[in-house]
């Protein structure tokens, strides 16, 4: 179908972000209550109703909630497939619920020192995604080490094509939920320091389990929310609340000036109207004048 003509044109990068899907052992319940698989599947079946292809699809951590061999298993006996009818690359991204062994045997095929974090750098097009792990072995809080930022500076010296992105579980933003500056990522500012005035367009995050954005020496921050459960903030400060319900991801589309988030629950709702392909290839058929006569017509309905 013809594209239909705005202000804007097409963006130069698509991409999904997914976080926390923190899938427990075989056939166990998260929490007892939540089926992190099902949850996952779910989203790639709402998704696939769509005619959109990204690039990639970037996890920002806690993929496994206790760093199971088989959780890692079963999450790329999900992705795998669904990537590769996408036609996307797979980003995975540590969190600290992750373990580091496990997390590279069981999705990068890969050995190596569990005290090495897992760094990456991914061309996409163009599109630089660096994947940087902010965990702490052991611990639930995010640190960046001094040997992690000059890595980071060295590879952000020489711009990307079309700028980078920079994706870690703990996102550098405040919280309205007090609990949660126990397990923020720590001295922040030492990771502005490298960042500023680089190509970094946007950081993409999770770890928060709802969906939030802010900037950040400059950049744009977004945070995806989790698909196994979601942060109630309509609580009590300090405290928190685990909820099943509002799972979402975010498509992210990276234009020439800038970058757009857009929050997707997962789940199907009840239609309220709807245009469908064949409707929509009738509007294009019709002259401009017809076309917003069409327009104002339905704004009544």
């Amino acid at each position: 179908m013809a594209r239909i003509e705005g202000q804007y044109p097409a963006p130069e990068h698509f991409i999904l972000h997914v976080s926390d899907t923190h899938f427990v052992g075989d056939g166990q319940l998260l929490h007892d209550r939540i089926d992190s698989d099902r949850n996952l599947a779910e989203l790639f079946q709402g998704f696939a109703k769509a005619n959109a292809r990204p690039e990639a699809i970037v996890f920002t951590g806690d993929l496994a909630d206790t760093g199971r061999p088989d959780a890692y298993e079963r999450l790329r006996a999900i992705v795998e497939p669904a990537a590769e009818r996408l036609g996307a690359q797979i980003i995975w991204v540590m969190g600290n619920h992750d373990e580091r062994t496990a997390f590279r045997r069981g999705l990068l095929d890969q050995e190596g020192d569990p005290a090495e974090p897992i760094d990456r750098v991914f061309d996409v097009n163009g599109l630089r995604i660096i994947a940087l792990d902010s965990t702490v072995p052991g611990l639930h809080h995010g640190e960046l080490t001094d040997a992690q930022l000059e890595w980071l500076a060295n590879e952000l010296a020489v711009p990307a094509p079309d700028g980078t992105l920079l994706a870690l579980h703990h996102p550098p933003v405040p919280s309205p939920l007090g609990l949660l500056a126990l397990v923020e990522l720590r001295d922040q500012e030492r990771l502005a320091e490298v960042i500023r005035g680089t190509d970094v367009r946007g950081i993409l995050g999770g770890h928060l389990h709802y969906s939030t954005n802010t900037t950040f020496a400059g950049i744009p921050v977004s945070v995806a929310s989790a698909t196994c459960y979601t942060q109630d903030l309509a609580v009590a400060y300090p405290a928190a609340r685990g909820q099943d319900g509002g799972q979402s991801y975010n498509l992210v589309h990276v234009y020439g000036d800038r970058v757009l988030h857009s929050v997707v629950p997962i789940g199907q709702f009840p239609t309220v109207y709807e245009m469908t392909p064949a409707m929509l290839e009738s509007f294009m058929a019709m002259s401009a004048d017809e076309q917003l006569a069409a327009v104002n017509a339905s704004v009544g309905e």
